[in-house]
């Protein structure tokens, strides 16, 4: 992968608030033409560093109505039961993040679900019946503070 250079930062920088800003635009704000707008654009594609270009819908739109932290603690940590719970958990609508952590905890998942009762339906499924799962603790958002999906370049 090539470093990235201060061109590079700068449209990376722009594109995380706006991805439909056009490569003319770009252009404009960083000092180049739009075909070395978009030969940057493809290299950094191509490389994965932009890793996808995606829509974020409202969850209140789609239906959600409550968001969880759940803290979740295995019984067996050996590198097959870690991975059976890892391809688990990327088969769950519901899971939007999974993260595998140090320290008390095993996992750290974050759920979306319309209302309390699916919340249970989905922690019975894939929590309670899981025989692998010693215990879990579920925070339900009150409020979010910051939801963030860009990082500093």
């Amino acid at each position: 992968m090539q470093p990235l250079d201060e061109f590079d930062k700068k449209l990376l920088r722009l594109l995380q608030r706006n991805n439909k800003t056009t490569a003319d635009e770009l252009g404009e704000a960083v000092g180049l033409s739009p075909s070395a707008v978009q030969r940057r654009l493809k290299r950094l594609r191509d490389e994965k560093v932009i890793e996808a270009d995606v829509s974020i819908v409202s969850p209140q739109v789609a239906g959600i109505g409550i968001t969880c932290v759940v803290d979740i603690v295995l019984q067996d940590g050996n590198s097959r039961a870690l991975e059976k719970f890892k391809t688990t958990m990327r088969k769950c609508p519901e899971v939007m993040q999974c993260y595998f952590v140090t320290g008390t905890y095993d996992f750290v998942i974050l759920v979306n679900a319309k209302d309390m009762q699916h919340y249970e339906a989905f922690s019975k499924k894939w929590l309670m019946d899981n025989n692998n799962v010693k215990h879990f603790y579920t925070h339900v958002v009150m409020d979010k503070v910051k939801v963030g999906y860009s990082v500093e370049v």
